[in-house]
């Protein structure tokens, strides 16, 4: 069947027999966790404000507060919809007859909140790489402000990416239960296929440069950690200048690397689903599979959902009680 000629991309209501519960638990998770991640990160903030720490650890935590934000804003602004959508048995095209607004709306969002979260991701790891591998450079050039100016700088290129489709570039569609937009991933127009690839790349390529970072770092610190054994613990001490003072220690890495490895691992798993819809659709005859186009969106949506918890569960106050029970 044609892609465009799919009655999910124009179907105006939904089926009484489909149930908002999922999205409504989503919904409910998404902000009590984000919420909670939120108090955590400013109850740390305030802790290491008065103590030596707060420097060293305030470039990360703008990083991760801004991570925590994108995930509570895109639960906000786009699982509300979904809810409205159940409750007025109206779908995303159904809202707005005249010009779809509603479910372009709903499409831009999914992308951009999508492609900031791992934008911010490979920010993080791309810190922590210079953090650990190139200290002398990283205690001099990088600073806080370099996160005021990368962070809006990223939603301003994932935003001009998610804005194409207004451009001719791409398409913006409806999926069954007619609950969520999102980039066609069956286009039929070269074009349009050419940007759900590009999506879809983007994705995969920064997926692998997060994997790169964070092996680059394990090697440094697993060499670090090897020097110091040998030296009697005296090597950070000698090789670390004394403008160099705030970087941080092994343990300190450690707590940063796991946060980011498991929130990284979270969204590769959450992301991959999708990213393998657009390619094989992009193989061949386009040929639509709702089931898996559902499967793939929550996927994704799941990711805003577990990463506050994951950084509850890893934040620094819970890793050095385990730290501290393994001591004793």
């Amino acid at each position: 069947m044609d892609s465009d000629d799919d009655p999910c991309h124009s179907k105006r209501h939904i089926d009484s027999s489909k149930s908002p519960l999922i999205s409504a638990i989503m919904f409910a998770a998404g902000i009590f966790g984000n919420v909670a991640a939120l108090v955590i990160l400013e109850v740390q903030r305030r802790r290491e404000t008065s103590s030596r720490g707060a420097s060293r650890r305030a470039l990360f935590h703008v990083f991760i507060t801004a991570l925590v934000v994108t995930d509570l804003a895109g639960t906000c602004l786009i699982s509300p919809l979904v809810q409205l959508a159940y409750a007025r048995n109206t779908t995303m095209v159904g809202m707005s007859l005249e010009d779809n607004s509603v479910c372009s709306y709903f499409g831009v969002s999914m992308t951009f909140f999508s492609l900031a979260t791992m934008s911010l991701l490979f920010t993080m790891a791309l810190e922590r790489c210079f953090a650990i591998g190139y200290p002398y450079l990283y205690s001099r050039h990088v600073t806080k402000k370099c996160a005021y100016v990368t962070i809006p700088l990223l939603f301003v290129l994932c935003m001009i990416f998610c804005l194409l489709p207004f451009a001719g570039f791409g398409k913006y569609v409806q999926y069954c239960p007619g609950t969520w937009c999102f980039i066609d991933m069956n286009p039929v127009q070269s074009e349009d296929r050419a940007y759900a690839n590009l999506y879809a790349t983007i994705m995969l390529v920064l997926v692998l440069a997060i994997v790169a970072c964070n092996g680059f770092v394990v090697f440094q610190l697993f060499s670090m950690y090897q020097r110091r054994k040998r030296n009697g613990g005296s090597a950070m001490a000698t090789m670390r200048s004394q403008s160099d003072r705030r970087a941080m220690s092994i343990a300190e890495e450690v707590e940063h690397l796991i946060l980011l490895v498991f929130m990284t691992t979270i969204f590769i798993i959450c992301t991959l689903p999708l990213v393998i819809r657009v390619y094989i659709n992009s193989i061949g005859t386009p040929k639509e599979s709702h089931r898996l186009d559902l499967i793939a969106l929550r996927f994704i949506s799941v990711n805003s959902i577990i990463d506050p918890w994951v950084f509850i569960l890893l934040s620094p106050s819970v890793l050095h009680f385990f730290w501290a029970s393994e001591v004793d």
